[in-house]
């Protein structure tokens, strides 16, 4: 992997509790000199071992508005209410030095990207609503109300599926992994890729 010029945006979304996370460290871990996670600004506060800079950026509201006023973000959108962005100038810094940039978006700041970045979409979903619930609820981080949005959320986000490029169930880890790694793989020699 990393074979390209210039690195390509690889958009990953996915309900929470789907993997994702596991995923992407996955990835990260196998390909260090290829791939890189694009960090995204968030103005919820920090969760127990999460480290600034590294997990998210953390701003104040303010802060996230002024970023939104001087044209910052590639995309920005409100979750459960707080805000998430993805900084314009560090996704394409990264991608100039010929590296993948995994972007770790809900739909919502996928969707608005699909218009102005060229990008591989690719979609993680559970194998059910029912793993998906038991995966959030054995968790034990949020309340059985968030755990209820979440699933609401999770619902409307698997329909989001069909605007992306691949869809992969994370049924069973490896498989999963390995159907991403593979997809990334051909992508980045797709003849429209290759310098």
């Amino acid at each position: 992997m990393g074979s390209t010029g210039r690195g390509l945006a690889v958009i990953i979304s996915a309900p929470a509790g789907t993997g994702k996370t596991t995923l992407v460290k996955m990835l990260l871990d196998e390909f260090p000199s290829a791939l890189t996670q694009s960090v995204s600004c968030t103005t919820r506060p920090p969760r127990l071992g999460e480290v600034e800079g590294k997990h998210y950026i953390f701003l104040s509201e303010t802060a996230f508005q002024q970023k939104i006023d001087q044209g910052d973000f590639l995309e920005h959108a409100q979750v459960f209410g707080y805000r998430y962005g993805t900084l314009k100038k560090a996704v394409e810094r990264q991608c100039l030095r010929g590296k993948h940039v995994i972007l770790v978006i809900d739909t919502q700041g996928a969707l608005a990207l699909k218009e102005k970045l060229e990008a591989l979409f690719v979609f993680i979903e559970p194998p059910s609503m029912e793993v998906l619930a038991h995966r959030l609820t054995s968790r034990r981080t949020e309340s059985k109300a968030l755990i209820d949005k979440r699933l609401e959320w999770a619902r409307y986000e698997i329909d989001q599926a069909i605007h992306y490029d691949y869809r992969i169930v994370n049924d069973e880890l490896k498989i999963a992994y390995h159907v991403l790694k593979s997809i990334i793989i051909a992508e980045e020699h797709r003849v429209r890729h290759v310098n």
